[in-house]
């Protein structure tokens, strides 16, 4: 009989079995797949580490969080500066000085500046009612024609004029000459690989792959006193609401026979005529030196039933179907639900682990 089990061996779910295995509880972790890691899961190709489903880039302000997971591994320097490429121009990202340069030629703050406010006077004091007039009330024209109408309407698989307003409450709008995307203390990428991040947490648990858990429910909750539980939330209820809708990820992945391909470890593609919306080049996340470089083609698809879920689609529809699901979970008295599937929520790395810490303290386990 173990203490607890744990389904599912991403963030959430690896961070929760080393803690309560470190306080003494008797753990087995389930996995479905056929590696640890979840999504985060990175594999060697070429003297490079692939990360499998899609670029991963740790960011934190939290020094608690920080240092965590470098008490595991050793995290690089690596920085995020996506570019953005359309009908064959490169521009910088996130939005700032360099990227206005680029588009008009502005040279200052107080131009760039201007620009933009002529641009969103165009748009008028309307109340921006779908995401096209909130992008437009906020950058402009020049700025959402080129770097996000195309990129979004990818992304989410419809007309931005059918994407709601509150997607994009805000945009990053940055007048200094700073390609810096994220505005957190900290960022980097494990040295070795987030695989070996994973490895290192799990280090002395046991752990079993290629086990799916809600196959037979019965008979591995029969297995344990208590039972954490990490994956889609709706399939746990076997969809007796309805399934939540989520979208999806494709990727194609491919050896180049060249040192360095694109120069840049990710560049979005804002072009709708493009199918894919971004492709990365692995070797940058580490900066290692190989005769080939990896490049991943990433393409956003709706999610069918045997698809990986990957985004949250929070409209009305399915956030009252949540509030379902939320219901049969508060009246569950030996299963914790927690991570990106199971609260239904697109968290960024270190929110899981945040949201794995307070679960851990709720139980009473102290780090």
């Amino acid at each position: 009989m173990y203490d607890y089990l744990i389904v599912g061996s991403g963030l959430f779910g690896s961070v929760c079995a080393r803690e309560l295995n470190r306080s003494g509880k008797k753990v087995l972790v389930l996995e479905k797949r056929d590696h640890i890691g979840g999504n985060i899961y990175t594999e060697q190709r070429e003297g490079i580490n692939v990360h499998k489903y899609g670029a991963h880039i740790f960011h934190t302000s939290d020094l608690e969080i920080w240092e965590y997971v470098n008490s595991f591994v050793e995290f690089n320097n690596f920085i995020n500066s996506p570019m953005a490429m359309f009908k064959d121009k490169i521009y910088n990202l996130p939005f700032n000085m360099n990227t206005f340069y680029q588009l008009w030629g502005t040279k200052t703050p107080e131009d760039a500046r201007a620009v933009i406010a002529k641009q969103k006077s165009l748009f008028g004091s309307v109340e921006p009612q779908n995401l096209e007039e909130q992008a437009l009330s906020l950058v402009g024209k020049d700025i959402y024609e080129k770097l996000i109408k195309g990129y979004t309407e990818k992304q989410w698989g419809r007309p931005a004029t059918e994407i709601p307003a509150f997607i994009i409450r805000r945009l990053p709008v940055r007048f200094t000459y700073d390609n810096n995307y994220f505005t957190d203390r900290y960022q980097g990428i494990p040295i070795g690989g987030y695989t070996a991040l994973i490895e290192a947490i799990l280090a002395g648990i046991k752990v079993e792959t290629n086990t799916d858990y809600l196959a037979d429910q019965e008979r591995f909750n029969s297995l344990a006193k208590n039972v954490i539980y990490t994956g889609p939330i709706d399939a746990f209820f076997n969809h007796k609401f309805g399934r939540l809708e989520y979208r999806s990820l494709k990727f194609e992945h491919e050896v180049k026979d060249t040192e360095n391909w694109q120069g840049n470890a990710v560049v979005n593609y804002t072009d709708k005529s493009v199918p894919y919306t971004r492709i990365l080049e692995h070797k940058h996340f580490e900066k290692v030196t190989t005769p080939k470089t990896v490049i991943t083609r990433e393409y956003s698809t709706p999610c069918g039933e045997k698809d990986e879920p990957y985004y949250p689609i929070n409209d009305a529809q399915n956030s009252a179907l949540l509030e379902q699901y939320q219901q049969e979970v508060a009246a569950q008295s030996k299963v914790i639900f927690g991570g990106r599937l199971a609260e239904y929520k697109y968290y960024d790395m270190h929110q899981v682990i945040r949201s794995a810490f307070d679960t851990l303290e709720k139980l009473g386990v102290s780090r």
